[in-house]
């Protein structure tokens, strides 16, 4: 009995000042939606077999940004809607030194840590306001501010900013 209340209390004492260990399936809630994007690998918080599931919501819920620039697989200048890749990586603590993006035709791409900053890249779920079909590169879609910066002008860019995106693997 007295081992048992000695482990109760150290719990307790663990989880009251957030060094109980990793994170728990309920830290981030259950997809009510239908789940457009699956993160799993090298993270800290899930909310299911080890892989945190987002359904649209989910992502919005993170904050929302939006860059305009001028691609090359688009006219004009779009304005692109979504979630930075910064503050997804934030959200499920991620802890690796690569990212795997898989798209919904198993294209991959690996995307390195410093494409994470806050102002690189955005996990974009709308164009010009309006959602993003299969068809038009969607749902989801990795978009660099291109007309911000050269080094977001190169192929290797080009190449990182997979469309149909579908999951991410932190490494």
């Amino acid at each position: 009995m007295r081992r048992f209340l000695a482990a109760l209390c150290l719990g307790l004492g663990l989880a009251a000042t957030g060094l109980s260990g990793p994170a728990r399936a309920a830290d981030l809630p259950e997809p009510t939606g239908p789940v457009i994007l699956v993160v799993s690998g090298k993270i800290g918080v899930t909310n299911g077999a080890g892989t945190a599931r987002f359904d649209r919501a989910m992502l919005e819920g993170l904050g929302i940004t939006k860059i305009r620039t001028s691609t090359i697989w688009t006219e004009g200048t779009p304005t692109f809607t979504g979630v930075s890749l910064h503050r997804l990586m934030e959200a499920v603590k991620a802890d690796g030194t690569n990212l795997k993006a898989i798209a919904l035709n198993d294209y991959t791409v690996e995307i390195p840590p410093e494409d994470w900053q806050k102002d690189a890249a955005l996990i974009a779920f709308q164009r010009d306001g309006k959602d993003m079909s299969v068809r038009d590169k969607g749902p989801l879609w990795i978009i660099y501010p291109y007309d911000s910066a050269p080094r977001f002008q190169s192929e290797l860019t080009y190449a990182r900013s997979i469309w149909q995106l579908h999951r991410l693997r932190v490494e």
